[in-house]
């Protein structure tokens, strides 16, 4: 995992600052974003790219980086405004990024609507800008779709998520168009198998 966690994270070409009240790690620098897409590796590979957000993102990479078919995890920001940008900058919460993941999985061992139906057992989706003790827009729940076929999964997961009887208030997941994504700095990627016990908010509900 760890190995194809690196080559991800080289073909994102990419060191950002990033954390969930933490600090980053010293001597971090800005890299170069890649446009959320899948590469034409990826196509060649039969993998495809799944990017979601639902609070900080070191509890949400250990469940998912866990689940059959998924190969590679990377953590950082997307679905702002601004470009390259630092853990300073998302924490005053005016960047428009939420922490988020960016996965690359087999569709022939999970399916893209098998990721969504987890994504909403594994945080609270009806708590608006905010998960757990993590408050601010960039803990928002959303969805980036890669694609028409990705959206349309997205609305279903929503509509799938609402009629489970798990979530007793609105769901308030934003889906979005996938947008550049802008990976953190080494220290958090794999956050939780490097601090075993470490903070997360996450888990999964019944």
């Amino acid at each position: 995992m760890r190995g194809a966690r690196a080559g991800l994270l080289a073909a994102l070409a990419a060191a950002q600052l990033c954390a969930c009240g933490g600090k980053p790690a010293p001597g971090a620098g800005a890299g170069t974003a890649m446009e959320a897409k899948v590469s034409e590796n990826e196509t060649k590979s039969g993998l495809e790219t799944a990017t979601l957000a639902g609070g900080c993102f070191w509890g949400m990479e250990d469940i998912l980086r866990k689940l059959p078919g998924v190969a590679e995890t990377v953590v950082g920001y997307t679905g702002g405004h601004t470009d390259s940008p630092t853990y300073e900058d998302v924490h005053t919460g005016t960047t428009g990024h939420a922490e988020s993941i960016q996965l690359r999985f087999d569709p022939k061992k999970i399916t893209y609507g098998q990721l969504l139906d987890m994504f909403f057992r594994m945080h609270d989706p009806t708590t608006p800008n905010r998960q757990g003790n993590d408050i601010g827009t960039q803990y928002r729940s959303a969805i980036f779709y890669h694609g028409e076929a990705q959206r349309k999964e997205a609305e279903a997961a929503v509509r799938r998520a609402k009629d489970s009887g798990r979530w007793k208030r609105p769901i308030t997941t934003e889906i979005a168009p996938a947008g550049k994504f802008w990976p953190a700095e080494e220290y958090h990627q794999d956050y939780l198998q490097k601090h075993p016990g470490g903070y997360t908010c996450h888990y999964i509900r019944d």
